[in-house]
């Protein structure tokens, strides 16, 4: 018996409780932004109030399905729900969330990421709705950053706002996380049935734990050392947490790095994993920069080790509203961060971090530069993105807006 079947059996011997039931879809399965979002939602949803499932494509390294085990969140696989688009596989994934649909019967369904929501949106107005109490399925749908804004040729990125604006009449809701997406939304007209809606994400600042600086350092250049690097007495870390992928802009950071002044003595530590490690390999050999750049893999809860660093460096060139920042700023730390998606809605630059253009490497030296030159500003920075995010985006805050929808 296959896990999806043991689950849906387990499902059919469950009676219909009071409890409102909510059927949570997301395309991948390692621990990036959407994942991050879905974790830090249901771990906080009242037990007594919700019951809960969530579904993962099969995409992904599984990290995100640790994560769920240790919070005892009950979750299943979608083995044909892909990122990428393949005719076979998304017809069968259909399928297997009609399935699902049918036998858990949920009051709300609820889309995380493109492929997920179109998708799922898909197989729920085709899927029975046996209600009880004659009340519609409610799908929510809720995008940390369109994927039309990804750095791909443009026929991609027609398809993909046909696809969305098509897909939006089988949703109720749509919930964007920067005020970037939602005009896009309205200016491409993407009109769900009932709402748009914008909800920022929050973070619990009381739940952050972080290794003192001294430490921090330690455990990285231990990393470091462990992979074999050969660092050299650096002065400072800058430092980045991230998915490999193209939009996340790393290419723009590594080249910065030959921009820096042989004064500036200093060393790139990249925390992530992902597809774009060898074309990023690639990139350091090539610049002679082996002994100034170190690629230690992703680690569980990267958070702790933020401290590490003396400046964060976000180079995206597409975002919704990233964690790592918010993160970051949570950790006391000087960013330097390019101005896209939501990110200058979180970052006022001169006040709590600096923003350039994305695409910039040069750019994201002088601002590196700038900051570790100027110790004053460089705590000042800090400081004021701590208080940034604990009086601007709490989780606490992001929860019950959220909540309000189900």
């Amino acid at each position: 018996m296959s896990q999806m079947e043991g689950i849906i059996n387990h499902l059919e011997t469950l009676e219909k409780s009071p409890k409102k039931r909510v059927l949570f879809i997301i395309t991948q399965s390692e621990m990036g932004g959407a994942q991050r979002f879905l974790l830090n939602l249901t771990s906080r949803l009242n037990p007594d109030k919700y019951e809960i499932l969530i579904a993962v494509g099969s995409d992904g390294n599984g990290e995100f399905l640790k994560s769920l085990s240790i919070e005892k969140i009950n979750h299943v696989a979608l083995p044909n729900l892909k990122r990428d688009i393949s005719p076979w596989h998304d017809f069968r994934a259909i399928l297997e969330i009609k399935k699902l649909i049918k036998k858990f019967q949920p009051d709300t369904l609820f889309l995380n990421s493109s492929k997920a929501g179109f998708l799922g949106s898909l197989a729920a107005t085709f899927s029975p709705q046996p209600k009880t109490n004659n009340q519609k399925l409610t799908t929510i749908y809720r995008i940390g950053g369109w994927s039309f804004n990804d750095p791909w040729p443009k026929w991609k990125k027609v398809l993909w706002v046909f696809l969305e604006k098509l897909s939006a009449g089988w949703k109720d809701c749509i919930i964007l996380n920067n005020r970037h997406d939602f005009d896009q939304a309205k200016k491409l007209k993407i009109k769900p049935r009932k709402s748009l809606e914008l909800i920022y994400n929050g973070i619990d600042l009381k739940k952050m734990e972080f290794l003192e600086s001294d430490r921090a350092k330690l455990e990285m250049l231990k990393k470091i050392s462990a992979r074999g690097g050969n660092v050299f007495q650096a002065e400072y870390i800058i430092g980045t947490v991230a998915n490999f992928y193209k939009p996340k802009g790393l290419e723009y950071l590594i080249e910065a790095i030959k921009f820096l002044s042989e004064e500036t003595s200093a060393i790139l530590i990249i925390v992530g994993d992902g597809r774009e490690r060898e074309y990023l390999e690639s990139l350091i050999v090539k610049n002679d920069l082996r002994s100034k750049i170190f690629m230690i893999g992703a680690l569980n809860d990267a958070s702790q080790y933020l401290k590490a660093f003396d400046v964060f460096v976000l180079p995206s060139v597409k975002e919704g509203f990233p964690w790592s920042l918010l993160e970051a700023m949570a950790a006391k730390l000087p960013i330097v961060a390019t101005s896209v998606g939501a990110v200058p809605e979180i970052i006022e630059s001169g006040k709590n971090g600096l923003l350039i253009a994305p695409k910039n490497p040069k750019a994201i030296a002088d601002s590196i530069t700038t900051i570790l030159s100027n110790d004053k500003l460089r705590q000042e920075l800090g400081i004021q993105a701590h208080q940034t995010v604990l009086f601007k985006f709490s989780l606490e805050k992001m929860v019950r807006e959220i909540e309000a929808l189900l």
